[in-house]
């Protein structure tokens, strides 16, 4: 996710702190990396049927709410940047310019490798496969557990977009910008 603010770059070197704070304040890093019960993150994407649709899912939906808004390790990353437009965004309604920018990049942290990993066995199991290609195991969307996948993977899309729209609504109002 991207978000693009009116605020001068210049702030890199005029006020790094106030870039900084809010990503160490508002986010958190890691692998397994979560808010306490009374920092946690509210979001529509909680009340989702789906998590009441299976067992599995249900018993995930507390680690998600703990994870709601956070980074994660690896490649994931929260990030201010430039954003260098030579010609106007017209679709978005920018002009060219440079501009203030955070970058995010997550997935559904916990929710979706907990939900790939379990799918991914079950597949191996269905579909099985020579060991050379064992993770080229899939499951039919035609079955119920293939549409169990597809339904637990829409939930971590819907989930990994709502967790990129908290940590940049949360870091950008501790920073005290808004976005374009």
């Amino acid at each position: 996710r991207l978000s693009v603010f009116d605020e001068p770059t210049s702030l890199f070197q005029s006020d790094r702190g106030r870039l900084k704070s809010p990503l160490i304040r508002q986010t958190r890093f890691g692998v397994g990396a979560s808010f306490e019960a009374g920092e946690r993150r509210r979001h529509d994407v909680l009340d989702d049927p789906l998590w009441s649709e299976s067992r599995f899912l249900a018993e995930l939906k507390d680690k998600a709410r703990s994870q709601l808004g956070t980074s994660g390790s690896g490649n994931h990353f929260v990030e201010w940047g430039e954003l260098t437009l030579d010609a106007p965004l017209d679709e978005l309604g920018l002009p060219a310019g440079v501009y203030l920018a955070l970058l995010s990049h997550s997935g559904s942290r916990g929710l979706g490798a907990t939900v790939a990993e379990h799918f991914t066995k079950l597949a191996r199991t269905i579909s099985p496969m020579p060991d050379e290609a064992k993770q080229l195991a899939w499951l039919p969307l035609d079955r119920q557990e293939g549409d169990d996948y597809w339904r637990a993977m829409t939930l971590c899309g819907h989930y990994a977009a709502a967790n990129h729209q908290l940590i940049h609504e949360h870091v950008a109002q501790a920073a005290g910008f808004t976005a374009r």
